[in-house]
């Protein structure tokens, strides 16, 4: 049973004293491929740099929401000279986070756009982080949709039905973590119970969100396990079939990373 962990954070501190350690109990789980993901572009360096020292190891590039105020707007540009790589599989994260709102709307929404030129452009799949900002993040996928056409996913979906139903209407697929193995998760449950299997994937969004039994704890991609094996339980198929159909949704959506790192 091979796995993708789709969006995880491998620079972050808290992987910094065992990260080798950390891969190698991925490989011993089954999680062929990691895509350890940019939040912000000072970051981008560090982020590649791992991608470049382990096989089946892939990154993106982009700024969180939540940075997109700290300094001025990374523009579609700047983001498009850094895909040369081939490492470099996906555009984000980006898109809205009225929770914390740690940068202004206006400034959120600028950047988002800039980033879905970006995967307009290049054909990488745009990786959207929406949280406590629905309708705002339809409207905006919507009206870019209009300007050309663009692939993507929501990441880490924590949202509505209708929020689902709309992004799969626009070819998006749907990214779920841990998050989904919590006992007052029944809604988030809920609303992708419709959604087809072969627009849904994995991750762990890890150092956070780790799944049930390791809830409170550090997060690792090892633990992606857990959540296949719930989503393998919502959709009622075996565990084996679940992480098949994936990874497969994985390799189809980021289309540049190279099947044969899963082997």
């Amino acid at each position: 049973m091979i796995l993708v962990d789709s969006h995880c954070h491998l620079n972050f501190p808290d992987f910094k004293d065992d990260l080798n350690a950390v891969i190698e109990r991925a490989r011993q789980a089954g999680v062929g491929v990691m895509q350890t993901i940019c939040t912000d572009m000072a970051e981008f360096d560090e982020v590649r740099g791992i991608a470049e020292r382990y096989e089946g190891i892939y990154c993106s590039v982009g700024v969180h929401p939540n940075e997109s105020g700290a300094t001025e707007i990374t523009t579609a540009e700047e983001l498009i000279a850094r895909t040369s790589h081939p490492k470099v599989i996906g555009i984000g994260e980006t898109g809205l986070d009225y929770h914390y709102e740690r940068s202004g709307r206006d400034s959120q929404k600028q950047s988002f756009i800039e980033h879905i030129k970006a995967a307009r452009a290049t054909g990488l799949p745009l990786i959207v982080h929406t949280r406590d900002a629905d309708e705002d993040t339809v409207s905006i996928l919507n009206n870019e949709m209009e300007n050309g056409k663009f692939k993507g996913l929501i990441h880490c979906f924590t949202s509505s039905k209708y929020l689902a139903d709309e992004v799969i209407e626009l070819g998006f697929y749907i990214s779920l973590s841990g998050i989904v193995s919590f006992k007052n998760a029944g809604a988030i449950r809920d609303a992708i119970a419709d959604v087809p299997i072969d627009r849904l994937l994995v991750e762990t969004d890890a150092p956070y969100l780790a799944p049930i039994p390791y809830r409170g704890k550090r997060n690792e991609p090892s633990f992606v396990i857990y959540t296949n094996r719930i989503l393998s339980e919502i959709k009622q198929i075996s565990e084996e079939e679940c992480a098949k159909t994936t990874t497969d949704n994985f390799f189809r959506l980021f289309d540049k990373a190279e099947r044969s790192a899963c082997a």
